[in-house]
Parts: C-alpha cells; sequence; structure tokens
C-alpha cells in the first residue's frame, strides 16, 4: 500500500503529514537498537565516527547512510544491495499498519523533545509552508538524491519546527496521551540519550493532526540538503506518487523549544600563524592560554558586542573580534537586511574567507564540524585553523526565513536531532 500517493486534486492550504508503515529494526535481529542507530549523516565524523559506528553491530544504519564502495555509484549499489537483504532477512520489518510516530528524546539533564513523524509533502517555496534558512551545497544535494534514488527510500527524518501557541491543542494533547502509554521502541544511545517511539493509527487521533498542521508553516531545523533533495526528485517523478512526500519529524518548539548551536569550520591548508598574520589591522586577535571552555566563554562574552570567532590548532586559542567598519563596508553586501548582514556566519564567509584568507567555500578547502573537540583536536593533528562559532538565536533563523533571506550555510545546528535507525520509509510501501 503506498500512502503517500493519497494526496488530493486541490491545494493544501498548509502543512499537509500524511501517516506511513514504518520500516524498523526486529530488536531479535540485531545486537541492541541502540547498537545499530547513528546521528545524522552529516554529523558523523569521518572517518573515526564512522568506522566506530560500523563495529557497533553488523547492522548499523550507517551502512546505508554512509555506505563506503570505491566510486558513489558502487557506494548506492551497495546501500540499496544492503537494504534490499536487510529487509528480505527480517532484519528490516515493515510495520502492519501505516500510522504517524510520536517520538521523544530526553538527556540525563532534564530535557525532554516530542514531535511527530511523518511524510510531510513536499511543497515548493513559492507556498512559504516550509521555510529553508540555509543555502546548500549543490554536490551534496546530488549525492543525497543519488542515494535515495538508488535506496527508493528516505533513510532518516528531517528535523522540522512550527510554533504553536502554547495551549493544550489536539496534537499537543495526542502526543502527551501517547508519551504516558508502552512505546513500541525504548533505546539509550551512547550520547546518553534516551529515545522512545510509539506507533498512532488511530483514524480520529490522525485525522485531528492533520487538520490542526495544516494552519502552521514549518522551519527547517536539520535537513536542507535532504529537503532541497525531496524537491529535486518530486519534479523528477510523475505525481501523484510516493516522491511527492518526505520523512520529516515536527516539533513545536513552543512546547520543547529546540537548542541551538553553532557548526564550525576545519580550514585544511591555513596554519594558524598564517591566519593569524592576515588579520593583523583587520580584526582584533588576542591569544588566550586557557582550556576550552574557558576560551568558548570568552568567545560567548565577545558575541554580545559584536562579531567574534576563535581560531585554534597550534595549541592555544585566538579570540578574534571588533572588525573595521571599512572593511566590513567594503566585503558584506548590502542589499541585505542587517540582521543577515551582521551574523558571525556573513562576514566569516563574505569577508574572512573570501577577502582576508582567500579560502575557497569547497570540500578541499573547508570541513563543517558539529563537535566543538573534535574540530579543535583535527586541526591540531592536521596543521590547519578552527574557526569556532557562536550559536545565533532561533528567533534571529526564524525572522530571517520568513522574509526569504538565506543564512550562509551551515550557520546553525539545531538539536537534539533525530537519532537515525529508529524509522525508516521505503517508497513501495
Amino acid at each position: 500500500m503506498n500512502t503517500a500517493g493519497h494526496s488530493k486534486a486541490r491545494t493544501p492550504r498548509g502543512l499537509e503529514l500524511t501517516p506511513f508503515r514504518g520500516l524498523r529494526y526486529d530488536p531479535d535481529r540485531v545486537g541492541s537498537l541502540a547498537a545499530v542507530t547513528s546521528p545524522p549523516y552529516d554529523v558523523v565524523v569521518r572517518p573515526d565516527g564512522l568506522h566506530h559506528l560500523q563495529s557497533a553491530d553488523p547492522y548499523n544504519i550507517v551502512r546505508l547512510i554512509l555506505p563506503e564502495a570505491a566510486t558513489p555509484v558502487a557506494r548506492n549499489a551497495q546501500a540499496a544491495e544492503t537494504l534490499r537483504r536487510w529487509r528480505a532477512e527480517g532484519v528490516l520489518t515493515a510495520d502492519p499498519v501505516p500510522g504517524l510516530y510520536v517520538y521523544e528524546q530526553r538527556d540525563g539533564d532534564g530535557m525532554v523533545q516530542r514531535g511527530i513523524i511523518g511524510l510531510l509533502r513536499v511543497s515548493d517555496p513559492g507556498e512559504q509552508l516550509v521555510l529553508p534558512h540555509e543555502d546548500v551545497m549543490p554536490h551534496i544535494v546530488a549525492d543525497r538524491a543519488d542515494l535515495m534514488r538508488a535506496t527508493s527510500a528516505n533513510l532518516e527524518p528531517l528535523l522540522l519546527t512550527y510554533r504553536g501557541d502554547g495551549t493544550a491543542t489536539a496534537t499537543a494533547e495526542l502526543i502527551e496521551r501517547t508519551a504516558g502509554q508502552r512505546p513500541v521502541l525504548a533505546t539509550t544511545t551512547e550520547d546518553g540519550f534516551h529515545h522512545r517511539l510509539w506507533s498512532v493509527t488511530d483514524a480520529a487521533d490522525l485525522t485531528a493532526v492533520r487538520e490542526e498542521l495544516a494552519g502552521h508553516q514549518a522551519l527547517i531545523a536539520d535537513g536542507h540538503h535532504r529537503w532541497a533533495t525531496y524537491r529535486r526528485l518530486r519534479a523528477e517523478h510523475a505525481s501523484p506518487g510516493p516522491w511527492d512526500h518526505g520523512l520529516v519529524l515536527l516539533v513545536d518548539t513552543a512546547r520543547y523549544p529546540l537548542r541551538v548551536r553553532a557548526i564550525h569550520r576545519l580550514l585544511h591548508d591555513l596554519p594558524v600563524p598564517d591566519a593569524v598574520a592576515a588579520l593583523d589591522g583587520r580584526f582584533r586577535v588576542r591569544r588566550l592560554d586557557v582550556p576550552l571552555s574557558g576560551a568558548m566563554d570568552a568567545l560567548a562574552e565577545a558575541a554580545r558586542e559584536g562579531n567574534a570567532f576563535l581560531l585554534a590548532g597550534d595549541g592555544s586559542f585566538h579570540l578574534v573580534d571588533r572588525p573595521d567598519p571599512a572593511l566590513l563596508a567594503r566585503t558584506v553586501p548590502a542589499d541585505r537586511p542587517v540582521a543577515w548582514r551582521t551574523l558571525d556566519a556573513t562576514v566569516l564567509h563574505a569577508t574572512l574567507l573570501d577577502h582576508v584568507w582567500r579560502v575557497p567555500d569547497s570540500p578541499a578547502h573547508i570541513a563543517y564540524i558539529h563537535d566543538t573537540a573534535a574540530t579543535v583536536e583535527k586541526a591540531e593533528r592536521d596543521g590547519g585553523t578552527a574557526v569556532l562559532m557562536h550559536p545565533v538565536h532561533e528567533d534571529v533563523v526564524r525572522e530571517l526565513a520568513r522574509q526569504g533571506v538565506t543564512m550562509p550555510r551551515k550557520s546553525t545546528s539545531f538539536g537534539p536531532k533525530p537519532a537515525s535507525g529508529l524509522v525508516l520509509r521505503a517508497l513501495d510501501l
């Protein structure tokens, strides 16, 4: 049964979330559910994190989302064959009836995030229903599209947010009521997060959620490249059909605020001394002989006053702030809102990377890494420069997105992100 093909002829007025038959690991066929999960594909720090996950369990989801082979074609063919084999062997099995899935994440500090996983109708930008806030890299969209075509599957959900009014709406009530029941799976991953998942199949509940979400728009919190991939694949295939929908997790941030963290940069071919020397007379630079935590505190303090960055890779930290206003006026495009022109990511890319350091924004020159310590360690090991960033507030992100203004790519990291491997979507179900 292809539930994603239930689109009506009319144009929906808002978000349209569709139930589906989730593809999930059989806990009796794997070592543990935690051992087969992974962070999203772009959070896995390669190669260390990839190999660690591969060794955790022979059925770890990274073998699907980050297959390893000599060529891209071979990688995607391998992922497709692996998925086919796991389904044939019963390692991954489809739930018997379509449903939406309530998903909960908890950490040891009392943070709780709950949302709903389903298939979202892929909309056009002009509909203003799903708002991106970052640019994407075409080669990554092409890579994810090749993988989705080969596997005919959405292997991991995007993270989207919407803003309810904080009241006990039908969706909120359903989530809270469902969270008091026995989940279809529960596991604790290596990072200490507790994950629980429930299947919701009652027709009245599904209708209530669908009708309520139709009045909202969503912000892409994590998964810009996969959303762009959904749009590309929908354009390639006849409609109505399974490519009209994509797998997402929707979270109401009025009830469950997300954490917003920065994504750091590793400049492969620029040693720290050269990076610092190029800043002379253009930015203020102060050397900090403190631990990483102290350096990040200093960055947060400086960021209150304006643009600030932290450079690392030579065994110490260098706080970079107070850019020359004339330099910013020459290098930052003036045809965007002030909130965009003053973003750290804007100044980093337009001023530092393009003008001062002249580092091309390509995988050969820059790596984007979520983990702060890992960025510093790789810079020290490889002789490059880590550029550590301070996070942007969610309200700034959302307001720019509403204006149709995208931030420089990899400007933010919203979380916690859904674990990959808890529920998949195969397009032939």
